[in-house]
Formats: C-alpha cells, structure tokens, sequence
C-alpha cells in the first residue's frame, strides 16, 4: 500500500519510479511466449492496452494533445475505446462471455474484471494521476507473474490465488481513491473539468476530446447547437438550471448563506450552458465542484452515470460489470470501506460542512438499452446483497453527519440529445419550454388540487385498458387544516419542469398492485412492471422483459429494489405536466423521456426513501402558508431508534400515463368520493387549463 506520509515530492519520486518499471516490464510481456497460448494472448492484449494508456499519458503531458487537429484526435478517441464497442465487443476480453469462452470459468470472470479495472486508467492519463496507473499497472504485473510462475510448473495458478491479489488491491488502495473521489466532490481546487469548462474555446470543438471521455456525434452536434444559441438563450438555460438550485433552498426553508460549494453533473457538449452556470453560481457566493463519474471498482460501475461524463461506449459491458464487487465482497472489505470514507470525511470535514448539494443537468433520447442477462458475470450472492444494502446504509448516514440533510439541498434538470430523432432541434426547443414553464400558473392549479386531497383520508388510482393498477393510497389526519396539508405544491425548483403535488403515505392501509405496461427506469427498460403492496411495503414483484420470472424478479431487485428484501412506498404524486405528455406523444419519445420528466405526466409512486429523507425535521411550508406535515412513514421515524433501519438510500419514481389512467379520486371523511382525473381527463373544477394541452 502507498504511504500516506512521505513527503509531496518524494511520493512523485516514487511514483514516478515505478511508473518507469512498471512500462519496462510491461513491454517485456509482448515479447514472452511463458504461458500458454490463450493466456499469452490475454496477457499480450493487456500489455498493448498499458502501453496505449502510456502513449495517451505522454500526449497529454507533453501538451501535443491541444496541438492535434480534430481528425486525430477522433482517431485516438476511437482507438482508446474501440475494444469495447457493441460491434467489436464480442471479441472483447471485457466481455465475460468471450473471457470465459477463451479461459475457462474462474478465471475468465477474474480476468475480464482485471481488463475492466484497467480501463480506469483512460481518465488517470487524461487528468495526469499517475497514481492511478501505477497501482493498475502493478495489479497486472502481479497477476502475470503468478501465471508465468505457475507456468514454470506446466499449469495454472490456484483461483483463490489471483483472487486474493484482486482484494488486496482493492483493501490496500481503498483509502486514497476514498480521499480522491471525496476531495472531487467537496474541492473546486480538483479543477480538471472546470479548466476545460471555462479556458477552452467553446467554438472549437475538439476541447471535447480532452476529457478522455468517449465522444460521438451526440456530444459534437449538441455543443455545436448551443453554440449556435445567442448569448440569452444560453443564460435562460442556465438560470432556469441555477436559479431552480436557489429556490431550493428557499422553498425547503434551508439557509443558502452558509454554503460555499455547489457539484455540478452534466454531460459533454453542455460546457457553453455549465459555463454560465459556473458564473451564476459564483455571484450567490458558491464555487462549483466538478467530478467524472465513476469507471472503476472503487468508484462503481452503473449504467446511469453520476458526475460528468462523455457517451457510453457500451452500456452491455457496464451492466456486465456492475456486481464485480462480488468477487471480492465481504464482511472486512465492507467495514475497510466505511473506515476510509470516515477518515476520508474527517480529512475534509471543513468543506463537507459548507457542500450545499449537487446541481444536475441530465441528458435523455439516446437509444433504448435493454440489457442482456449472462451467466458469466459476477452476481451478487444473498448474504453479499445484504452487505451491500448494509454499506449503503451506513455510508448514507455517515454522508448525513458530515452533510446535514437538513442543510443541503439539490436540483435536476435534463436536455435532450440528437440520438433522439430527425427533429432534435425542435424537440431541444420544446423542452426548454416545458422546462421555463409559467410556475404561478401551475402553482395556482396545483393549489385547487391540494385543497380537496386534504379533505381525504384515501386516494383511489385505476388503470384502464391493459393497465392493472388498482392503489389504495393512505393520507396522514390533519389536525389544523387552516394551517396545515398533506401535499407539497412543487414547482420548477429541485425538480426541473414545473408540475406535481406529492406527499409521503402513511403505509398502513396503503395496498394495492402498482402497474405501468413500458417504462425505462434509470436507463433500464421495463415491461409489464408491477409491484404489489401490503401496508405500504413491497411484497411481491415482476415483469415480462425475460421468459423466466427468476430473471425478471432478479432484474427488479437489483434494478429497482437495490438488493433489498422489500422497500416502502416513499412518495405518492400526481403529475400534472401535460404539456410535456403532450409533447412526448407529438415527437413519438415517451419511451425516453427521463423520470423527471416522466414524472410529472401522470400519477406516479415511488419505492424507497421519502423525499424529505434526512431533513424531516425542517418545517416546510407551501405558498399558501400552510406546513406540509407528511414528511415521514413508519419506516423514517425508526431514524430516532435505529437510524439503519429507517433509510435505504435510493427512491425509484413509477409514472402510470394519462392514457393508462382510468380513475384518481379522493374518498373525505364524510364519505365523499371527489374525482381528480377521469379516463386521463382531469376533471376537478378549476383544473380546465391542463386539459388544453391534449386539445
């Protein structure tokens, strides 16, 4: 393991020294016939990816990668992740099937995991962490040698052997990518993002291709249709962005003043809308923080991306490699983990006290992915789930001690991308008018609706046609209706567009079978989804995506229930955007409209935590006045007991479409049934204006 203690300068010496043997060696490799042939030829693609990694590390220090024309650096881009790419990844080590079809069972899965360890060293050389590829380029050469060890006696390497050099690697280096990823998230001086964001010409493209990041035609024609925006269209972007940050605060009744950092997420192509956000921020008084998402074991590999980041080369291989971890799992290596993100938060316990919270700008319109199941990736065993769940747990209430919930705040907002279709312009344009927006005019609307759901002690929801939705929805007493409600009346602020009211259930008495007929949660899609629920928790589940319920109940437990045994009904809302519903049916793109979006065109249902998780105790009030009381379930208010039994650390939203949508009424106190929405309609007087936009 690195010392930590050393001084700066005799680190890079050391650093630097075993850089220069770890090449040396590496080099030797190609020039080696030890092991056999389909290890050698594992082993030789390995060495050729190093070195390539060495080459990109040499262009970026020697400063030829901003001398290079665009060409060229499309060229390098594409040589650096052609390997994984859908048409090449057959043929790919980082496919577990090809691994284990050419190495064998146990060791094919260990060394298509090594392979995508590896990877990680693509943002080492572009960020200039030669840490980073040092440790990875150890963690080949230690492997190697036990083969050509092993090799000397006419065989293999015991598993268990290269096994325990994976976790070690993992234990040991724990700490310093712990105090990394902490500083990226909570430092402006980790400036590698920022630097490209606010130095490069914008007009010039090829600052695209200094991320590292995997760029395609999405990234380049999206940077070049904000380029073409005049200056106040690019502010109304980014004010809309920073602006609903800011409200965020205000409306959650959280103190803005005392933060002094904000994390942005985008994805490439926005840099000219991040430009100018990084300058509205600046002039509330927060510096932006900005970090990659995560490519590596220690970071986690997912699908949907959190941080910054570029195109993906190959969903299929980060879905094959998102339970790697279970290679290595166990009960020390969860208790190491938490120990360095303790130590690493102590280390920064200062700027964790004055992180305000993320700002994210999300993309959707890329191609469906709808990912394949193998029997040759590493999953996950029962007891290792648990461990997960049990990390998550615990990290999430360690992130809350350094940064109170109570205190932090975010936003989200998305823009389309050209994978959208022939009209991505126009449907670029739409969005940013749904995102913009008249919020007194929903605020209004929403406060109508408000009105009759807190005289009710239920809410009824319906499907029609093939939707077989039927929710009884359970409503917290009242006990001042003058100056109390159930349901927040949420505008454009942390979650950009304007349009929904939604409240936390009580979960006894909350039953009913949850069911949309196509629905992408998280970048995954979902057919035939449904959820059955007894006093508000899950407890029976599945799909149609494979012809095997085992397949389909695994993909919801992993993908929507995070491993956990069952989750509680966090949040009940109704979406009342149906301009943006309207919009998605005018474009064909209801299928990839991202959640937040999704979520405001109809009723939607969320599993996990509340949307107040960790800042119950904040009063928060709607604009009427009036204190939203509905904050906590039965299973938040263990927090006051055992904090790891009250929190889980994620929150899905399920959206039934208006068009799937047969009935949503309030049933009062004194028996009264009150109609809301009525075969997608709705129905409430008062309520008129949101029907124009299927007119």
């Amino acid at each position: 393991m690195e010392d930590l203690y050393i001084s700066e300068t005799d680190r890079e010496d050391l650093e630097k020294e075993r850089y220069v043997l770890g090449i040396e060696r590496i080099k030797e490799i190609l020039s080696e016939s030890i092991c056999t042939e389909h290890i050698q030829a594992y082993f030789n693609r390995m060495a050729e990816f190093v070195l390539l990694m060495d080459r990109a590390w040499s262009i970026v220090e020697s400063g030829r990668l901003r001398q290079m024309e665009l060409e060229e650096l499309q060229r390098f881009n594409r040589e650096m992740y052609e390997d994984i790419l859908p048409e090449n990844y057959a043929g790919s080590y980082g496919n577990p099937d090809y691994a284990v079809d050419c190495l064998g069972k146990s060791m094919g899965k260990m060394l298509s995991f090594l392979y995508a360890e590896l990877r990680g060293m693509i943002p080492a050389a572009f960020e200039q962490n030669r840490f980073d590829m040092v440790i990875r380029m150890e963690l080949l050469l230690e492997v190697y040698q036990e083969f050509v060890s092993a090799s000397q006696e006419s065989g293999l390497p015991q598993p268990e052997m290269i096994r325990q050099i994976i976790y070690w690697y993992v234990s040991d280096y724990y700490e310093p990518e712990s105090l990394e990823r902490t500083a990226g998230l909570l430092c402006p001086e980790k400036d590698f993002a920022y630097r490209i964001i606010m130095e490069s010409d914008l007009n010039d493209l090829r600052y695209l291709y200094y991320y590292g990041e995997y760029i395609t035609d999405n990234e380049l024609r999206t940077a070049k249709h904000l380029n073409e925006m005049p200056p106040e269209r690019i502010r109304l972007l980014a004010d809309t962005y920073t602006e609903g940050y800011r409200i965020g605060f205000e409306t959650g009744n959280k103190d803005i003043s005392i933060k002094k950092t904000v994390n942005i997420r985008y994805c490439l192509g926005f840099e000219r809308m991040m430009r100018q956000a990084v300058i509205n921020f600046d002039q509330i008084g927060l510096r932006s923080t900005i970090y990659r998402a995560g490519t590596n074991i220690f970071q986690g590999r997912n699908v949907n991306k959190n941080g910054f980041y570029g195109a993906n080369p190959n969903k299929q291989f980060d879905y094959d490699h998102r339970e790697d971890q279970a290679l290595i799992l166990d009960k020390l290596l969860v208790e190491r983990k938490l120990d360095c993100l303790k130590n690493a938060y102590e280390q920064y316990r200062q700027e964790a006290s004055v992180f305000g919270g993320p700002a994210v700008a999300e993309i959707f319109g890329e191609k469906p992915f709808v990912p394949q199941t193998k029997q040759t990736v590493y999953k996950l065993s029962e007891k290792q789930q648990k461990l997960s769940v049990e990390y998550a747990s615990k990290a999430g209430t360690m992130q809350n001690e350094y940064i109170p919930g109570e205190e932090r705040s975010f936003t989200i907002i998305a823009f389309p991308v050209p994978d959208i279709g022939a009209r991505y312009e126009e449907i670029f344009d739409d969005i940013v008018r749904i995102n913009t927006l008249d919020y007194k005019l929903y605020q209004g609307i929403q406060q109508k609706i408000i009105d009759v759901l807190d005289q009710g002690l239920t809410v009824r929801v319906k499907g029609c046609g093939k939707n077989r939705t039927d929710m009884m929805i359970s409503l917290h007493k009242l006990h001042d209706r003058e100056k109390e409600t159930n349901f927040e009346n949420c505008v454009a602020d942390v979650n950009i567009p304007v349009g929904e009211v939604f409240t936390s259930p009580v979960l006894a008495g909350t039953n009913g079978t949850l069911h949309v007929t196509r629905v992408f949660l998280n970048e995954l899609e979902y057919k035939d989804i449904w959820l059955k629920f007894e006093d508000g928790m899950v407890i029976d589940y599945g799909c149609a995506n494979f012809s095997s319920e085992e397949e389909n109940r695994k993909y919801i437990k992993d993908n929507v229930l995070f491993h956990h045994d069952t989750l509680p009904l966090g949040e009940f809302a109704i979406g009342t955007n149906t301009t943006a519903y309207v919009a998605a049916r005018k474009y064909g793109i209801e299928d990839k409209m991202p959640i937040l979006i999704a979520e405001k065109t109809g009723p939607h249902f969320a599993v996990g935590d509340t949307c107040y998780s960790h800042a119950e105790n904040v009063k928060v009030f709607n604009p009427d006045g009036k204190e939203i009381i509905a904050k906590d379930n039965e299973v938040s208010v263990l927090r006051d007991t055992d904090v790891s039994k009250a929190y889980f650390q994620c929150h899905t939203d399920i959206t039934i479409p208006y068009d799937e949508l047969g009935e949503l009424s309030v049933l009062t106190e004194s028996g009264e049934t009150i109609s809301i929405i009525r075969d997608g309609q709705f129905v409430l007087p008062g309520c008129e204006e949101l029907n124009r936009a299927f007119e």
